[in-house]
Order: C-alpha cells, then structure tokens, then sequence
C-alpha cells in the first residue's frame, strides 16, 4: 500500500510500517516515563523522610547554630593556644633539672646520710642545697646557681649534683 502523500515528497515508505515504528518509540517513550516516574517517587520518599518533622525555618536555624559552633570551637581552640604558650613560658621557671648526690660525710657515720641535691629550671638557675649529717645534728645550706654557676664555691659533692643537674641525670649515690 503505498500513500499518496509520501510519494508527492519523494519517499517510497508503506504507511503501515511507520506506524509500526512510531508504536515502537511510543513504548519505549512510556517505558522510560515509568522509569523515571519510580525513581522520582523513590527521591521523593527519601526527600519525604530527610524533611519530617523540619520545616524550612527550623533547618535555617541548624544551619545558623552549627556557624555558631564552629566560631565558637575557633575562640577556644586560639584561647587553648594562648594558654598553652603561657604554659611553656611558665614551665620555663619551674625546677625541671634535678641532681641528687648522697654521701657520707664523716667516715664514722655510715649509712650515706647527707645529701647535695641541685634544682635548676631550664635557664640552668635554681639553688644547691646541701643536707649535712653528723652526730651533734643535721645542717642545711643552699647555695645560688646562676647561669649553671655558683658565686660562692662549692664542695665536691655540690659539683657532683650540680653536673648531674645539668646534664639531666638525676642522681649519684658514691
């Protein structure tokens, strides 16, 4: 069967198989609207249940609270900062090198009973103090370190604490 109306425009097509390839495209044009017609209804179930219960207001102001939490999380992580380096300064003064000499300082004692012990902070300044032991009582001195040096002299044992000290060992039993 041949149409009148192809002919007149130069194509030679039956009109029956047009209209078969034109049902053809119809069901894969209907197909592919019922694809897309579930996965919109499955976009919409998961927009559905991401929105239950907020409203557009109530996510606005999740929003504006999580800004406030992380410039507030900003303040106080340059607050933690701050304290942290005043912490270091202030460990700087602290007694942080110790050296520990025992020793026996009259041969008839016995027992190692006195004791220098050097403390110095980490600009090598602190004190010797030196703990004598003897029958009649016990003595105490301290001595001034500067610098890792004393200004007054200093018995063996006071040099022996004072080097642990600054070496950071911490104690000597001789």
């Amino acid at each position: 069967m041949n149409s009148k109306l192809f002919n007149s425009i130069g194509l030679d097509i039956d009109p029956g198989v047009l209209f078969i390839l034109l049902f053809i495209i119809l069901i894969i044009l209907f197909a592919s609207f019922l694809s897309l017609l579930a996965k919109y209804s499955r976009l919409k179930t998961s927009y559905d249940a991401f929105m239950r219960g907020r409203g557009p207001e109530s996510m606005e102001e999740e929003i504006k609270s999580l800004f406030d939490d992380i410039t507030l999380l900003k303040v106080t992580a340059e607050k933690n900062k701050k304290d942290i380096g005043l912490i270091i300064e202030d460990l700087r003064e602290t007694y942080q090198r110790v050296g520990i000499v025992k020793y026996d300082a009259f041969k008839e004692m016995g027992g190692k009973l006195s004791f220098s012990i050097a403390l110095l902070n980490d600009n090598r300044t602190g004190f010797i103090l030196n703990s004598v032991h003897s029958s009649d009582g016990c003595y105490v001195y301290t001595k001034e370190i500067i610098d890792g040096e004393s200004p007054i002299s200093l018995g063996d044992e006071e040099k022996k604490a004072l080097m642990l000290a600054l070496q950071g060992d911490s104690t000597k039993f001789d």
